[in-house]
């Protein structure tokens, strides 16, 4: 079983280092660490460190840091517009996504999304999608954990924006006549997937895309749900781009 991943605000410059906080007490007593087992820590911005267990105190955990490395950040960069979802499907989009390595989501207020971000609710929902790709970072053991941008979510409009400035754009549709295994892909820069919510991308959101920019795709003939749908994409990119 691989070392587990901690993350931390910076790195330790010195090679004694003591885990405290939330990530200290989980370290301590929810996984219960020992003296002489491996862990890792992360900065969550590429930074990585390889450090053991030197001793376990009550919500703290005592290391000896052995090796700092850094990790690059993937180029093309993988954005994906995530139409907002009711329940915790968003969540799960969320996290699947992180596992499978997406390096930015962007919660889209689509005209069709159930759920809608307002005031405090809108906030306290970003913050459980940030806590949820913390969380699934940690899990897969990334050094880089993925950008939750919006404020607290993105208009329609300024997604038609960022889907001009993106070196590729996609938008997956079921009605797309091309698919996202064949689709021609950038070398650098930033790749946009659009995502749309359980009632699907309207025609008028769906025209202002492509206008700006992005290509219709589909993935297969199956309909894929809206918290699996962006996971599926991100796994077709990722074998395409050598990041698997």
């Amino acid at each position: 079983m691989s070392a587990p991943l901690f993350l931390v605000d910076d790195l330790p410059t010195s090679s004694r280092y003591t885990l405290a906080g939330k990530e200290g007490h989980h370290a301590a007593d929810v996984q219960r660490l020992k003296a002489g087992e491996a862990v890792l820590l992360s900065d969550g911005r590429g930074g990585l460190a390889r450090a053991e267990v030197a001793g376990v105190g009550r919500g703290s955990v005592d290391m000896l840091v052995s090796e700092r490395s850094f990790v690059a950040a993937g180029d093309p960069r993988l954005v994906v517009v995530q139409g907002i979802a009711k329940g915790d499907r968003g969540e799960l989009a969320v996290q699947a996504m992180t596992e499978i390595g997406v390096d930015e989501i962007v919660p889209w207020a689509a005209s069709r999304s159930v759920a809608q971000w307002r005031g405090d609710r809108g906030v306290r929902a970003r913050e459980k999608w940030i806590a949820t790709a913390r969380e699934a970072a940690k899990q897969a053991r990334r050094s880089w954990l993925p950008v939750v941008s919006g404020d607290p979510d993105t208009s329609t409009k300024k997604v038609a924006a960022r889907l001009e400035r993106a070196a590729a754009a996609f938008v997956l549709h079921e009605e797309a006549s091309d698919r996202l295994t064949v689709a021609k892909l950038p070398e650098a820069g930033e790749i946009v997937l659009v995502v749309g919510p359980e009632g699907g991308i309207s025609d008028q959101e769906l025209g202002s895309f492509v206008a700006a920019g992005a290509h219709p795709v589909k993935l297969g003939d199956s309909v894929l749900r809206t918290s699996t749908a962006g996971m599926a994409a991100l796994a077709v990119l990722s074998a395409r781009l050598d990041r698997w």
